[in-house]
């Protein structure tokens, strides 16, 4: 039978069990920082910032290109999957790949090096695994493969691929199997089977699909759950939803909706396309209207329900949704500034929060949390 004071022992244990667990969760949720890296192609750099609990951000550093004078129509930017370093690719002559090494405590950016890119490239991303950096060049019409050295630098490009007109974005299946590129200019999209060991691509059986007729398709995402992709075009600002096949890569339009206002008149030019990390938002820009309009995600069908429209910051080429999906920040090329808007978790809809200046002409947003 316990005595009393061992039942106080006993609670006493218990309580400094539970306080020191406490402490511990504590300190394991207040490692967590998420900044935010602004790519600015007339200022030839990256603004970095922290981004609070609030929405509040925080500027904490601009990283410049060494060496780099002209300024290129954009910065593209792409973070390796390990989260350790940070790839801009620089789209004026010399055509390179910048790599930052990413501080894991404070977020900040050291330059580690620098590799050839097959020429101007719109559009950079890493494949799952990390191993290699894939481009597509809108002047060039082609997208490249090049392999992703130890240190996150890029080495010659191993593949060089025509395309159709306009290559805009070249990004892999969330299984690493298949990689799509977007040609703008011959409405169309291709596919490559990749192989990931190897670290090659090779045409995939159909090896292209059309959209339609003087669309432009441009920027695309996945689903969360793999089952959907989501294209959002840039000359008439459609958004189709695809059923997405893992097993053969196939892509089956589902629906198709609008990234314009109600009661627009002119022509669109369609920019950017994200989603939620739950999957439940989804997100793109217009550029004409200065506007970007919010849809629900019915995850079973893979639908898109409008949800509505907001101004934001002038010629919204890029924006980007933070890891805890709460926060959108969306630039514009005109304004030199960045918006931050809160996600309302049960309907979507956006609620600015503030404003903050970048460098110039910013086009390109990634976030990124760090333990």
């Amino acid at each position: 039978m316990l005595r009393p004071t061992s039942r106080i022992a006993s609670r006493a244990a218990i309580a400094t069990t539970l306080t020191f667990l406490t402490l511990i969760s504590g300190v394991r949720a207040g490692m967590a920082e998420t900044f935010a890296y602004v790519g600015n192609a007339d200022s030839n750099d990256i603004s970095v910032f922290k981004l609070a609990e609030s929405g509040e951000m925080t500027p904490v550093q601009t990283a410049a290109f060494t060496g780099v004078e002209k300024p290129g129509s954009s910065t593209p930017l792409a973070i390796t999957p390990d989260h350790r370093v940070l790839i801009a690719g620089v789209r004026s002559q010399p055509f390179l790949a910048v790599s930052f090494a990413i501080d894991p405590k404070t977020g900040q950016l050291s330059p580690v090096g620098s590799g050839p890119l097959a020429d101007s490239m719109a559009n950079i991303a890493t494949d799952r695994g990390g191993k290699v950096l894939f481009s597509a060049s809108y002047g060039g019409n082609k997208v490249a493969l090049n392999p992703l050295q130890a240190n996150g630098v890029v080495a010659e490009p191993k593949q060089v691929i025509p395309t159709g007109l306009n290559a805009h974005a070249f990004l892999p299946s969330p299984d690493n199997r298949f990689v799509f590129a977007t040609n703008l200019g011959s409405d169309q999209v291709l596919a490559f089977a990749f192989d990931a060991t190897a670290g090659t691509l090779t045409p995939s059986d159909p090896p292209l699909f059309k959209t339609p007729e003087k669309s432009g398709p441009r920027h695309f995402v996945f689903h969360p759950n793999g089952k959907f992709v989501y294209l959002i075009h840039e000359l008439n600002a459609d958004v189709a939803a695809y059923s997405y096949e893992a097993k053969s890569g196939a892509w089956t339009e589902i629906q198709r909706t609008t990234a314009l206002p109600e009661g627009f008149n002119g022509k669109p030019w369609a920019a950017d396309i994200h989603i939620t990390p739950d999957g439940r938002f989804l997100y793109a820009s217009e550029r004409t209207t200065n506007t970007l309009t919010a849809y629900k995600v019915d995850a079973t069908s893979g639908k898109l329900t409008t949800i509505g429209s907001v101004p934001t910051e002038k010629q919204p080429r890029g924006f980007n949704i933070d890891p805890s999906g709460r926060y959108l920040a969306a630039v514009g090329e005109l304004s030199d500034g960045m918006t931050i808007y809160a996600i309302d978790q049960s309907s979507g809809a956006l609620a600015k929060l503030k404003s903050y200046p970048t460098g110039k002409k910013p086009n390109w947003v990634e976030f990124l949390s760090l333990q």
